[in-house]
């Protein structure tokens, strides 16, 4: 494995993770506030053409987190409106991103049978 890869993800990821922390320690928005503009600015910065480059240096460092779901929304938009027209700007994003939603949805389910839950107090 490319030590230098592993490297460039770990800075990368890192610092969108900081940003994250950062805005929830100094600012006075939500954590859910938070992951919906990490999501609209992975939206944004692939529309503007910033994503995608990031995404070639850093590999999973820019894909794993929340701003690489909306990369992911954003290119599979992108791929079926090339394809099926204005059609596909409904269908690209969840095409891309059934697989992820899938899944999270399957070890959620996962977690809730074996995980109790009870009064916090």
């Amino acid at each position: 494995m490319d030590f230098l890869m592993l490297l460039k993800a770990f800075c990368v990821g890192g610092t969108i993770c900081v940003i994250g922390q950062l805005l929830i320690d100094y600012t006075k928005m939500t954590p859910a506030r938070i992951l919906v503009l990490f999501v609209t600015s992975g939206v944004f910065l692939t529309a503007v053409g910033v994503y995608d480059p990031l995404v070639k240096f850093a590999g999973a460092g820019a894909t794993v987190p929340l701003t690489g779901f909306g990369y992911t929304l954003a290119k599979g938009v992108e791929e079926l409106v090339a394809q099926n027209g204005i059609l596909g700007a409904l269908q690209g994003g969840i095409t891309a991103t059934a697989g992820g939603i899938a899944a999270a949805v399957f070890f959620s389910f996962l977690c809730g049978l074996i995980g109790r839950s009870g009064d916090k107090s």
